[in-house]
């Protein structure tokens, strides 16, 4: 396991001390991640509540996941499809070895 350090950043305009095992820039990066997306919730509306601006800043942060999450799903079936419809066009003796995980040797 790897060794944690302590990262001070700036998050809502508080600081926070965090113990991660992740690269200081790595932490810093998703800290000001963060920042910025309870900055832009900030800046909608009439929300002073820091605690409140943080959850809208998550809801956010969460909709972005789970978006890249679908897209990459997306990449995936499309992958899928294609490997499916290039499979068709190999020879049948390249089809049965593609399809059972080993790969016919040339002169096969």
């Amino acid at each position: 396991m790897a060794d944690k350090t302590l990262v001070t950043v700036q998050i809502g305009g508080e600081e926070y001390t965090l113990k991660s095992d992740r690269p200081v820039e790595y932490t810093k990066a998703a800290a000001e991640y963060v920042d910025r997306a309870v900055s832009n919730v900030r800046s909608m509306g009439k929300i002073v509540e820091s605690h409140k601006a943080a959850i809208l800043a998550a809801l956010s942060i969460t909709d972005e996941l789970f978006q890249a999450w679908q897209h990459q799903q997306d990449l995936a079936d499309r992958i899928n499809g294609l490997s499916v419809e290039l499979s068709r066009l190999l020879p049948p003796a390249k089809r049965s070895s593609r399809s059972s995980g080993s790969f016919a040797q040339p002169g096969d």
